[in-house]
């Protein structure tokens, strides 16, 4: 595809330019910014691409892009998202976060990584096969939503009202890059999610520490039930937690065997001696990629400033997230969570739904998943590596696996060092043209 590659070659500075264009738009879900700007944004490009689009909405939800181009017989959904985490603590950034910044071969900015990235290379590959290769051989459908860092909380309603308008033949996902060793990586599925805020009352108002002989402390309440959730052994407390987890299967494993480890490297870079249990290998791989977990997120209570406060908080809040495997259910574990509560003695405490996500894992055989790892290969002129499933969540399943649409993450700029959701997210340069490579690749792949 070398007319491919001279075009994207001419073009880049433009392409630079349209995704800093679209990083600049601080569309952060959890704050409820930018969100507008960045839908009108993301549709009006698909347009000049020559797709036809449209806006698919729940109530009271934020805007899916929807658009297809092409007119193959099979037929590619591509999903990615608009949306963005908050960019704080903003004193960490070293150059400002909706300003795309190139820096030692790195482009720098909130959402450059996640997802806006791969959603710009993505729609710059169709734009280079147009001009070079003539008609897509394929049709393409694009998904891009602007809630998956809350959650996507009314995409399953859209994917079903719209179910018709989404199946495909195949799915690529917004992930995608390389891994720590520079090996191409596709990925076949995610973990899915529940995730809480854990609330714990005293006194109407913060007390002077001195009546801690007789004034409850919602701090220590608070501590008290977190330690029901899971013991030192790792394994999480609540009764029936496991009851659905789904062991992984034959291909699963076999996958597993593939994966590189990488246990020094990634000690290193975590700065730590030994990981959980001392977990190394392929064991460590099997319980980060198949088993469920149960992780403080974060804890407030009291002062927490420079210097001493004597003082008696008036609450205590914890964030929690449960991160779950097929075939576990969201509302489930919140119904078992407050069960667990309520036998051992914490009614009181109260639970605040922050929303959930299913697990989902798709064949590892599907064509698209071929054609991730046979355009990997070509492009990179390595082997790639086939996770069966992510570690992290996003909505794959109402998106395919409810609607029977076999998953790929691939054709994206991520690699090791993104620092996603992160102060100083960013991506490398070279991987970002190597990456409209690829997706140029795979669309041809697919094709075939």
């Amino acid at each position: 595809m070398e007319r491919f590659a001279a075009y994207v070659e001419s073009q880049r500075s433009r392409f630079l330019a349209e995704l800093a264009d679209i990083v600049r738009i601080p569309s952060v879900a959890a704050q409820n910014r930018g969100i507008d700007e960045a839908a009108t944004f993301v549709e009006q490009r698909l347009r000049r691409l020559g797709a036809e689009t449209r806006i698919l909405q729940a109530d009271g939800g934020n805007p899916m892009v929807y658009a297809t181009i092409g007119n193959g017989s099979r037929i590619l959904l591509i999903y990615d998202h608009y949306d963005v985490q908050p960019p704080e603590p903003l004193e960490l950034w070293q150059s400002p976060p909706f300003a795309l910044t190139e820096r030692d071969g790195k482009l720098y900015g909130r959402g450059v990584a996640d997802n806006k990235g791969n959603l710009m290379l993505r729609i710059q590959a169709i734009e280079a096969w147009l001009a070079t290769e003539g008609e897509l051989p394929i049709r393409i459908i694009f998904a891009v939503e602007g809630e998956e860092e809350v959650s996507s909380r009314t995409l399953p309603a859209v994917c079903r009202e719209y179910a018709d308008l989404l199946r495909a033949d195949g799915c690529l996902w917004e992930t995608g890059g390389v891994d720590i060793n520079e090996r191409p990586v596709v990925t076949c599925g995610a973990k899915g999610i529940q995730y809480v805020e854990l609330v714990a009352r005293g006194a109407g108002y913060d007390l002077h520490s001195s009546y801690a002989t007789f004034v409850p402390n919602p701090a220590w309440r608070l501590t008290w039930a977190l330690n029901t959730l899971k013991g030192p052994d790792g394994r999480v407390r609540i009764p029936g937690f496991y009851d659905r987890v789904r062991p992984p299967s034959a291909a699963d494993l076999a996958a597993l065997t593939t994966i590189p480890t990488n246990d020094e490297e990634l000690l290193a870079d975590f700065g730590l001696d030994a990981f959980l249990d001392g977990l190394r290998g392929l064991d460590r791989l099997r319980r980060h990629l198949f088993e469920p977990t149960c992780t403080i997120c974060g804890l407030v209570s009291g002062y927490t400033g420079e210097g001493s406060k004597t003082v008696l908080p008036n609450e205590a809040r914890a964030k929690i997230d449960f991160r779950l495997v097929p075939d576990m259910e969201p509302a489930e574990v919140l119904h078992r969570l407050r069960q667990h509560l309520d036998a051992e003695g914490f009614a009181d405490i109260e639970i605040i739904d922050l929303g959930g996500e299913h697990p989902a894992r798709g064949p590892l055989d599907a064509a698209i998943v071929q054609a991730a790892l046979a355009s990997a290969r070509e492009v990179y002129g390595s082997e790639p590596i086939l996770y069966p499933t992510m570690a992290g969540t996003g909505p794959v399943y109402p998106l395919c696996t409810a609607l029977g649409t076999p998953v790929a993450g691939g054709a994206g700029c991520g690699y090791h060092g993104t620092r996603v959701h992160s102060p100083n997210e960013n991506i490398r340069l070279a991987d970002y043209w190597r990456a409209i490579n690829w997706m140029g690749s795979l669309i041809r792949h697919f094709a075939g």
